[in-house]
């Protein structure tokens, strides 16, 4: 019978199969290593990229921040040419302001059935006093005033009768107060409360 010893191929097949598992295992770390290689360079590019990305927001950032000063500056210059155009027109307006309502008093006056005999303004309150044929004629000459522009509002203070025999006429005296458009309202004072009040009056007491 004849023996064949198998030790040397079994050794061989050990040999062989550590040699794959080492190549296997190094092929893994090659291909591992390679990943982390590309990876690490995508990475890299993509940073870069941001970067100058980043760089181009920041250069766009600075020429909008000089264009928002710039219109800063040109609202504020317009804000003051507008507060300026406002006190020139308010000056105007102050000049001319008479000038418009003696003119409307004057086309408001019904003629030949109204007579004026003063007239006077101070802070924007016109004071007028005259004569007219009737009642008719000084509610025409009111309604006549309230039309023009330059005067808010018309308030009849008086009237009385006058009676002229030799003429044989009846006439009415009236005097008319008229707010311009200068009239500025006095702002209510304050009102003290009941209890403040009986707070001082216990502090004077004391």
């Amino acid at each position: 019978m004849i023996r064949i010893n198998l030790l040397p191929f079994r050794e061989a097949r050990k040999k062989e199969n550590i040699r794959r598992q080492i190549s296997i295992y190094v092929l893994s770390v090659g291909l591992l290593v390679c990943l982390m290689v590309l990876g690490f360079l995508r990475l890299n590019t993509t940073l870069s990229q941001v970067k100058v990305e980043r760089a181009n927001k920041a250069k766009e950032l600075e020429k909008y921040k000089h264009t928002n000063q710039r219109l800063a500056e040109i609202k504020k210059k317009i804000s003051e040419i507008r507060t300026k155009l406002e006190v020139i027109r308010g000056l105007d307006k102050d000049k001319l302001g008479p000038v418009h309502i003696l003119d409307e008093v004057a086309t408001s006056v019904p003629r030949d059935k109204l007579w004026l005999r003063s007239l006077s303004e101070s802070k924007g309150k016109l004071v007028l006093e005259g004569t007219a044929m009737d009642n008719e004629t000084v509610a025409l000459f009111m309604n006549n005033l309230e039309a023009a522009p330059h005067i808010k509002t018309v308030d009849l203070k008086r009237t009385k009768l006058r009676v002229l025999k030799q003429y044989k006429l009846n006439l009415t005296d009236f005097a008319l107060e008229c707010k311009t458009y200068a009239y500025k309202p006095k702002k209510p004072k304050k009102k003290v409360s009941k209890k403040k009040r009986k707070k001082g009056r216990r502090k004077r007491k004391r």
